[in-house]
């Protein structure tokens, strides 16, 4: 995953299981920034890393939580990070605390705060088809600072 690569879905089932398969992929200590508009995907995407991490807790967008965590084979955190204004905000709950070398990490939003993300963290752009309203085009990249 070191490359960049675009992959195409045309249902919320086939990002669904691009996200678990992706999850096979993933150790301890990984970040992704999932990025994209509203309805494009990310918390599906998150489902599906989750399932393949055998966690079976329903997952949910933490909007006005923050952050989420699961514990399955490994833990995940999962951020949501759309209503952030301020980054103190984020610094305010231990945000340094959930990039650790044992647990994966989330951020959906996370181009709102690619300043505050570590190196090496997988991005994912994904984009809505305009004629297709099913079909995504995930663009997912290493970021190197």
């Amino acid at each position: 995953m070191v490359e960049s690569k675009t992959l195409v879905t045309f249902s919320e089932q086939e990002t669904f299981l691009l996200g678990k398969e992706l999850s096979r992929e993933l150790k301890p200590g990984d970040v992704i920034s999932l990025e994209g508009d509203l309805g494009t995907g990310k918390t599906i995407i998150t489902k599906g890393i989750a399932a393949g991490l055998d966690i079976t807790e329903p997952i949910t967008s933490p909007t006005f939580t923050l952050v989420n965590t699961y514990e399955g084979e490994i833990t995940l955190h999962h951020f949501d990070v759309y209503r952030i204004n301020d980054p103190e905000e984020l610094y305010a709950i231990g945000w340094d605390e959930y990039f650790s070398d044992d647990a994966i990490t989330v951020v959906e939003w996370g181009d709102r705060v690619l300043e505050m993300l570590p190196d090496n963290t997988i991005r994912i752009r994904i984009n809505r088809d305009d004629e297709d309203f099913n079909k995504r085009n995930l663009n997912i990249e290493r970021l190197s600072k």
